[in-house]
């Protein structure tokens, strides 16, 4: 939780403790502290004032998500200026509650977020936003409604463990956002990266990464930067169409081995991500990447690996493609459209 009020933090938590599932695990007064305290205890979710001495909180929000991809920001602020509302959302934040209605909307709003979903104070949908989750309504078309209904947060028992997210996105550019993202923090953190992806994507996300200044040359070298195209990948444990279970485990099993030899961080681990499921969709073996996802469901089970996946929109357009998007759904810990 981050407020510089401490009367104001006082009531929220005795407000959450209505909630018995929820644990805060942790304060923040300014923006520079939240950034430091998520990045160092990694929340669920993080509720976030607006108006903060050093930094305000739309900037330390940016700054987490980069650090800690696993949270989520829900804004806790009684600013009601729309154009502060919409940066707050446009620098990822989940949702806005505003103060005075914290006694009806708060836990209703912590609810939603974790489940994928954005909710807005009901003053302000009322205003201008009633194209999100809100106490009052909610309008959707098709396809994000399909999302939002198969969207869920991390399972209780999985907070310290691994994760296996999907992002469905429009268009390449926040995918490949949400990719170097997760691949920074895995370097960052001594971890090994596995990249699956196009060479036109993989040398976009090298060039990102190393303008942020990770030494992506040095990963390599050392064998802590795997890349792969799909095609490749496919090919070996591919048969007939299907992905041969003994042969995808024992391909994955060496690669996971080999990145995380080459980790250096106190507790090693892997952060894998890529598209090879996306494209056996796209060429309409929809069953086949299923099929895969599970294969890639049981890898975290059995291994210190994380995996981000992929998928476009323009798949799932068709009523029929919706079951399809509802199993992929079920395989992930964590689904995100963008």
């Amino acid at each position: 939780m981050v407020d510089d009020f401490a009367p104001w933090r006082s009531y929220v938590v005795a407000k959450l403790a209505e909630n018995p599932a929820l644990h805060i695990v942790g304060f923040a007064s300014d923006g520079l502290e939240a950034v430091q305290k998520a990045t160092e205890l990694q929340p669920d979710l993080v509720l976030m004032d607006i108006n903060l001495p050093n930094g305000s909180g739309i900037s330390a929000a940016g700054r987490i998500l980069e650090l800690s991809l696993k949270s989520k920001v829900l804004f806790v602020s009684q600013n009601l200026d729309l154009d502060v509302v919409r940066a707050a959302l446009d620098a990822g934040g989940f949702g806005y509650v505003l103060k005075s209605s914290a006694e009806s909307e708060l836990l209703a709003a912590v609810e939603a977020v974790m489940l994928g979903k954005t909710f807005v104070s009901g003053e302000l949908a009322s205003r201008d936003f009633n194209h999100v989750t809100s106490a009052q309504a909610s309008i959707q078309r098709p396809f994000e409604a399909s999302i939002e209904s198969a969207a869920r947060p991390f399972p209780s028992d999985n907070k310290f463990g691994h994760c296996h997210e999907v992002e469905f996105y429009r268009n390449d550019a926040s995918f490949l956002d949400r990719c170097a993202r997760f691949m920074g923090t895995a370097l960052a953190n001594g971890d090994s990266v596995i990249l699956v992806a196009t060479p036109s994507h993989g040398n976009t996300l090298r060039e990102r990464l190393e303008a942020e200044g990770y030494n992506v040359a040095e990963a390599i070298e050392r064998g802590r930067y795997l890349v792969l195209e799909p095609a490749y990948l496919l090919s070996d444990f591919l048969v007939n169409g299907q992905p041969d279970s003994a042969r995808f485990m024992k391909t994955a099993a060496n690669l996971i081995d080999t990145a995380l030899k080459a980790a250096t961080g106190k507790h090693p681990r892997v952060a894998a991500c890529g598209e090879s499921t996306a494209i056996l969709h796209a060429e309409g073996q929809a069953e086949a990447a299923v099929e895969m996802e599970r294969r890639l469901q049981e890898l975290i089970l059995l291994y210190d690996v994380d995996i981000l996946c992929g998928y476009p929109t323009e798949g799932f357009r068709s009523a029929e493609e919706r079951s399809i998007l509802q199993r992929i759904c079920a395989e992930h810990s964590a689904v995100y459209s963008r």
